[in-house]
């Protein structure tokens, strides 16, 4: 199988280079990138792509995911996340373990990677869990997960708040040398929170979650992975002061990766516009702040990774008061559109940037091969048309969760493609 791009302005973060390009792609492998192919290999193509003012980006790699398969198909599936990772742009994704048997064993691990491989049009990758059934007592038996294929371990959902049992995970993972996907939330600290602490909660009548509920882990969380050498990952980051703890880590050589969601660098709390269930999310959406602090954390390198916590539910789960609903956005389908939308195309980040944060910096924390485009490297693309301008419908979603507060929402910029092993997997 040859596949040819023609005419788009191919897009590199690890070369730097953003220019127009044509590629050509034989076996699955980009085989050579120039100014122009000749002609006679051209011809050869089995298909050739036009992508004329469209940007050819490495794909991305969404580092946290939900996909609630094994136990919650009712809200995802393997199958059903993958296709609608593809439709985003998204190559490939982590599905975090809180499922129904959790991810805690190599059995769940197989069976999702085994999933994937007959069903998935793109690279579904399962972390394994960090403690049995995420109970928080006793540590899952990571060095066997990893044998199965888990590319990192995470109590995602929760943190394991034993720290001395959170200190010997990190030293496995360490040992093992993968990544800690760390959701950090003290759970003494929630209280039955549902948004955020301020002056809208007050107003709504809602119990809220404050600030300390986060910054509180992420301090111990950094503490434990410089005292580990383990490779701690933060996701979700939602906080001026986790900003400024990531920043002072690295200042101190610290090796420590942070993520943030387009939810939380799009919305505050001000924008909720009352009790309404598909703005519960965890962390909540934050003071306008905190935003402030994550976009310019996102633009000094502070903040590596932009990820979706794609959390999806069933459409009952996500009606009625924030109280009784489950906390969760989902975000595969939206994630390009709103970081082109509210960073690069308002001068915060550049195409470059934005495809180091998506691609090349997730492949980093993976250790893939991936991220990039070089001759030599896979041909994992994404054709991006930032001239596409429309208004993002729930209803249209490839996942089953349709649960978003951005239904409605008026964006820039669009996935038309997305290549993954050399073939077109997703086609607008």
């Amino acid at each position: 199988m040859t596949l040819l791009i023609i005419n788009g302005t191919v897009v590199d973060p690890a070369s730097g280079m953003m220019s127009e390009k044509s590629i050509y792609i034989e076996d699955g492998m980009i085989t050579e990138i120039a100014d122009k192919i000749a002609e006679k290999k051209a011809k050869k193509a089995d298909q050739v792509i036009d992508a004329k003012s469209r940007y050819v980006m490495p794909g991305f790699i969404d580092l946290h995911v939900h996909l609630r398969d094994p136990g919650y198909e009712y809200k995802e599936t393997v199958d059903s996340g993958a296709k609608a990772a593809a439709k985003g742009g998204f190559t490939t994704i982590v599905a975090m373990p809180n499922t129904k048997p959790v991810a805690d064993k190599p059995e769940v691990i197989s069976y999702v990677h085994c999933k994937a491989a007959n069903l998935a049009p793109i690279r579904v990758l399962q972390a394994g869990a960090v403690t049995k059934k995420q109970a928080g007592k006793e540590l899952a038996d990571i060095e066997e997960m990893v044998k199965a294929g888990s590319p990192a371990i995470s109590e995602d959902g929760k943190s394991v708040m034993d720290s001395g049992l959170y200190e010997e995970a990190m030293k496995i993972a360490a040992r093992l040398d993968i990544p800690v996907l760390a959701h950090c939330e003290d759970s003494n600290l929630v209280k039955g929170g549902v948004m955020n602490r301020g002056e809208k909660a007050k107003e709504l009548g809602l119990p809220g979650i404050s600030n300390a509920v986060e910054d509180i882990i992420i301090a111990r969380d950094i503490l434990l992975a410089k005292e580990t050498g383990a490779r701690l990952h933060l996701c979700h980051c939602s906080t001026r002061d986790s900003v400024e703890m990531v920043r002072a880590a690295k200042k101190k050589g610290q090796i420590v990766t942070a993520e943030v969601c387009p939810h939380h660098f799009t919305l505050s709390t001000e924008e909720i516009p009352g009790d309404v269930a598909n703005y519960k999310m965890n962390p909540p959406l934050r003071a306008k702040e905190d935003v402030a602090a994550l976009i310019a954390g996102l633009q000094d390198g502070t903040m590596d990774i932009i990820a979706t916590d794609h959390a999806p539910h069933s459409r009952t789960e996500k009606t009625g008061s924030m109280k009784g609903a489950a906390f969760g956005i989902v975000g595969l389908e939206t994630a390009a559109a709103l970081t082109y939308t509210e960073l690069v195309d308002k001068k915060m980040l550049t195409m470059l940037q934005m495809a180091e944060k998506m691609s090349y910096n997730p492949a980093r924390v993976l250790g893939l091969d991936a991220g990039q485009i070089a001759v030599g490297k896979p041909a994992e693309l994404v054709i991006f048309d930032t001239r596409r301008e429309y208004v993002i419908d729930a209803s249209q979603f490839v996942s089953k969760g349709k649960n978003t507060p951005f239904d409605g929402r008026k964006v820039k910029g669009e996935v038309v493609t997305t290549i993954f092993g050399g073939k077109v997997v997703y086609q607008k």
